[in-house]
């Protein structure tokens, strides 16, 4: 990594809520960890699309991945995208309705996805997806054929165009409003894993992984 505070540019900049803007590399990556659901903004024909799909980091470059036949892929390819991740923690209820808000994470980059063409690279992003989520299973799983590998397309770019954008904290009311008798507060919200679900087809005597359960644990 080049530097742990990303340049500031007029995409990127924040034109509201200065405070809660942050271009420390460190936050970006750290909420780009925190899951595996992004959003990928392109144009198709002139006219906006957002695509959800799956997302992991290395270093400093994002990928994500899709069927070869993906419209969003292949109009993601060498052309401006913008890939966005948020993380909502809380409703913050105040005592206004203007001051209502939400604790979130967010990160938005701005780039041009490229595409992963060398089949031995592209087997290795793909090995790198599963290792992050699931360490030690890609090497107990069916290695992938030619065909499956020729169906995936890989895209990547770097995170250098990039803002995080976080809000923590109780609500912020106007000062004559802290006397009225109106309860405010925060609402905690939390995603949390459920007790894994075997395949009901799995072989007799075929044991949960300890990858599964360690990923299963808070």
């Amino acid at each position: 990594m080049d530097t742990q505070e990303l340049a500031v540019t007029p995409r990127t900049r924040l034109r509201r809520n200065h405070q809660r803007g942050d271009f420390d590399r460190e936050t970006v990556n750290s909420i780009l960890d925190a899951t595996t659901l992004c959003h990928v903004g392109y144009l198709v024909d002139g006219k906006p699309a957002v695509t959800p799909t799956i997302h992991w980091r290395e270093g400093d470059h994002v990928y994500w991945h899709g069927s070869s036949a993906s419209r969003a892929l292949r109009n993601s390819e060498g052309h401006d995208v913008c890939l966005t991740v948020s993380l909502l923690d809380g409703m913050v209820l105040a005592r206004s309705a203007f001051h209502h808000s939400a604790n979130y994470r967010s990160v938005m980059i701005y780039g041009h996805g490229k595409k992963v063409t060398d089949i031995d690279e592209k087997a290795d992003k793909l090995r790198n997806f599963v290792e992050t989520l699931f360490p030690g299973r890609w090497d107990m799983l069916r290695p992938m054929t030619d065909q499956e590998l020729k169906a995936t397309t890989i895209l990547g770019m770097p995170i250098e165009e990039a803002s995080a954008k976080v809000r923590t904290g109780g609500p912020i009311d106007d000062e004559e409003d802290y006397e009225l008798p109106i309860w405010s507060g925060i609402l905690p919200l939390v995603h949390t894993l459920q007790r894994p679900v075997p395949d009901p087809r799995n072989l007799r005597g075929v044991a949960m992984p300890d990858h599964v359960l360690a990923f299963a644990r808070p």
